[in-house]
């Protein structure tokens, strides 16, 4: 492996090699936008395919149930008219597709900066960085080691600084340093500190929520009659498969959702080992555990902004690992993408891979996933950029990596790239030069070169001559210099300093008091 010293002292000339004098910009990238996919998505499923799974779901609802190890819920639902036994919940479809019909289709969030304010739904696509990996690796450190609060601020810049990276998730590393009673409350801090993006709170306990909620409210500068107004924030949860939700996930989304702010519900099902083998009976078994937790939200407080997430993959029938970026993953992806529209819902996956280092492995399953995001109608997409080895790994090389690939995928939905006006047809052009010349010196290419084509930060599109003459560095080496400079480089996002300062008062104040309970 190279070191950065050696990298930089081979680093030579070209595109890729003169990103230090480029200023303080470090690289140009493309301006922030909301992605609009103007492709149609990818249906495998036909008619009857799209009701049998609808058909399976409802079944496993009604017949099978769900259990939920939470007493509100438990309640809640009883209330509703569903048949409750212990903590098994039945529920017949009428109410499920009474509940589900209370969700908006699309909504927004808004952001302490409202120039960073994104719809969710419709043909909206949008991205997301790396969160909660246990594990972080670089090419300084050399090896996979626990994150540390200043490795999770580095991503947090990231998640920053790149313009197609749309709202953070949760901590893109999990800072092991902190103790995790207040670690929540550090890197909260953090994360409002150093991007102005929207924001994530875990749901796990009353505590971490309840002060998450209360760190964005006064991160805005909003009463909290303003912050329960529209969505500003949101929780992702995750079913634990087969057929069961946790106590502190729902318990969370039952705060989130009086306060009027957005929920993702995302199964993780992994066919052959927590569903079904099959692909179908995956996707039904993922579309039943999202519905019936959506259907308790949707009661509780109707109009509450929800989506349906997906992370239905297979397993290694070999040693049980999970696998991501697969044939088997892409179609899950696309199933659970009609399932969404057929239901009405905005639809959530995964930009994911089980690599272990940011190599070939890393790249083509990372693709695979976005591009199957891409063709499922995806709305969000969580861990776009930095992830690797199933989740357990997060990784700056691998975030810029990444960021390059959805660079390509938002040029790639630009309308100009399949525009058919006269003027993009040429003919004049054409017959300009003939049947022997050239294109490069007429006035239509002159006036358009500039713009015409995607230009890459991070590619090297030189010959081997030149790409040796110029240090062969390597993609991950090249991001890894990136990585460095857009470190060294940053500049947080402005603050009024009077929030910052009733911001900290608060951390220091739940620190003081204890913070979350934990079992250590």
């Amino acid at each position: 492996m190279m070191t950065e010293g050696k990298a930089l002292r081979r680093r030579g000339g070209g595109r890729a090699g003169n990103v230090a004098r480029r200023g303080k910009a470090v690289i140009d990238q493309m301006p922030w936008r909301i992605p609009v996919n103007l492709d149609r998505p990818t249906e495998p499923l036909n008619k009857a395919g799209v009701a049998a799974i609808h058909e399976g779901a409802m079944r496993i609802l009604e017949e099978i149930g769900v259990v939920f190890l939470n007493p509100e819920a438990l309640e809640i639902f009883r209330q509703a008219g569903c048949i409750v036994k212990g903590d098994l919940v039945r529920m017949g479809r009428d109410f499920v597709t009474e509940m589900i019909g209370r969700a908006p289709r699309e909504f927004t969030l808004t952001p302490r900066n409202p120039a960073h304010t994104i719809p969710i739904g419709g043909r909206h696509i949008l991205f997301g960085n790396v969160s909660s990996p246990p594990g972080y690796w670089d090419m300084e450190v050399g090896k996979k080691v626990s994150g540390t609060r200043e490795q999770c601020a580095n991503l947090l810049k990231l998640t920053q600084y790149f313009n197609c990276i749309h709202f953070a998730g949760g901590y893109p590393v999990e800072p092991v340093d902190i103790h995790a009673s207040v670690r929540h409350l550090d890197v909260l801090y953090d994360k409002l500190t150093l991007t102005d993006k929207v924001m994530h709170a875990y749901s796990l306990g009353k505590e971490r929520v309840e002060d998450v909620m209360e760190m964005v409210r006064i991160a805005n500068g909003l009463t909290h009659e303003e912050f329960a107004a529209k969505p500003r924030m949101y929780t992702n949860i995750n079913s634990t498969s087969p057929l069961k939700h946790d106590f502190p996930m729902i318990d969370g989304c039952l705060r989130m959702a009086r306060r009027g702010q957005a929920i993702v519900v995302t199964p993780f099902t992994l066919a052959g080992a927590m569903a079904p083998v099959t692909m179908a009976g995956a996707v039904a078994q993922s579309i039943a555990e999202a519905l019936c937790a959506i259907a308790l939200f949707q009661y509780v407080a109707p109009g509450t902004p929800c989506v349906i997430g997906t992370f239905t993959s297979n397993v290694d029938m070999k040693s049980g690992a999970p696998a991501f970026g697969t044939p088997e993953y892409m179609r899950a992806t696309q199933m659970t993408g009609q399932m969404a529209r057929f239901y009405g819902l905005p639809l959530r996956s995964s930009g994911a891979c089980a690599a272990n280092v940011p190599d070939g492995q890393a790249m083509w399953e990372t693709s695979n996933s976005l591009w199957a995001a891409v063709q499922s109608g995806t709305n969000m997409v969580y861990h776009a950029a930095g992830w690797l080895e199933g989740g357990l790994i997060a990784s700056p090389e691998k975030f810029i990596m990444d960021c390059e690939l959805l660079q390509q995928i938002q040029r790639y939905m630009e309308p100009q790239t399949f525009a058919t006006s006269p003027d993009d047809i040429a003919l004049e052009t054409i017959a300009e030069v003939g049947n022997d010349g050239h294109f490069f010196g007429t006035q239509h290419t002159q006036g358009r070169y500039e713009t015409a084509f995607y230009q890459p930060f991070l590619s090297d599109w030189r010959n081997h001559e030149a790409w040796e003459e110029a240090g062969a560095i390597q993609t991950p080496e090249r991001a890894h210099l990136l990585f460095k400079e857009i470190i060294g480089s940053f500049e947080a996002p402005p603050m009024d300093a009077t929030i910052r300062e009733e911001l900290g008062d608060f951390v220091a104040r739940r620190k003081n008091e204890g913070g979350a309970p934990t079992d250590f």
